[in-house]
């Protein structure tokens, strides 16, 4: 039977959230199948979701080792490019309701120029998450990470896109790795996650691959609920791992010379302002 929609949690000792992620993703009619991709030094995940890997449609892969995120996906990614026709790269911290893959599932299939879509993001409160962004500099990283929000306010303004409002479908550079629903036919052109990222900023560097290759879109259409701890804000080591992976990113892109991002940034921030103007023209005309 073809799948249609197959999908991949990278796991990593803890089993807070995991079950209520993998149940989202299998309450679907839809033919999908679920890879479970366990970083963790033992099995200990896998004895408490014993129940869960006797559904056929979850296949359940231990590393004895941490491998890093993009490159836990990546075991899944190898096996799914003739598998489906579409792969949800997911988090253990992200829960949805069942009309979710198949709303998804149709707007791709309506928008073949699409090879990457994330919906509205939520937290358990339903406060909104501004995870559609431009592509970074290193100035607004460095910014990001280490002033406070009131000083950075408009640097923060642009980059998580806000002045689009996040009530439209509009085209970003910049995919969240929480949620990155692909069609899997342009992987073999893009390419899979960069194993040298371990962790942060893989999602920046393949978001911008799909983007060069196809349309990323953000689609308010349906909504997921995101628990978003920001380790690297709270840990020492993720943030020195994090500050790894923003070098790599520059080196690899560019620093202060990364023309295409300029180029990137411009187009996407005047469609998305020239259509928040005309939905507001609009307005005017109908009230």
């Amino acid at each position: 039977m073809k799948i249609i929609i197959s999908g991949s949690i990278v796991l990593y000792k803890t089993d807070r959230g995991i079950r209520q992620s993998i149940e989202s993703f299998l309450n679907t009619s839809l033919p999908v199948k679920l890879f479970l991709i366990d970083n963790s030094p033992t099995q200990l995940l896998k004895e408490g979701l014993t129940d869960t890997l006797q559904d056929d449609r979850v296949e359940y892969i231990f590393n004895n080792r941490n491998l890093g995120y993009g490159a836990g996906h990546n075991i899944a990614l190898k096996k799914v490019q003739k598998l489906s026709s579409y792969h949800l790269v997911l988090n253990p911290d992200v829960y949805f309701d069942s009309n979710v893959l198949p709303k998804l599932f149709s707007f791709m299939e309506a928008n073949k120029e699409v090879g990457l879509v994330l919906p509205k993001v939520i937290y358990p409160n339903g406060q909104l998450q501004y995870l559609s962004k431009l592509l970074p500099s290193p100035s607004v990283l460095i910014f990001r990470r280490f002033l406070p929000t009131s000083i950075i306010k408009r640097s923060l303004f642009n980059y998580e896109m806000k002045f689009s409002g996040y009530n439209k479908k509009m085209e970003v550079p910049y995919i969240s790795g929480c949620f990155m629903f692909m069609r899997t036919s342009l992987l073999s052109r893009v390419g899979l996650f960069d194993e040298r990222f371990f962790l942060y900023l893989e999602d920046t560097d393949l978001s911008r691959r799909f983007f060069l290759a196809a349309k990323n879109m953000y689609y308010p259409g349906v909504q997921i609920v995101h628990h978003h701890t920001r380790g690297s804000y709270k840990n020492f080591r993720l943030l020195l791992i994090h500050i790894k992976s923003a070098v790599q990113y520059f080196n690899k892109w560019g620093w202060l010379t990364d023309r295409e991002r300029n180029l990137i940034n411009n187009k996407v921030k005047e469609a998305a302002q020239s259509a928040t103007i005309k939905e507001n023209s609009l307005k005017v005309k109908t009230a």
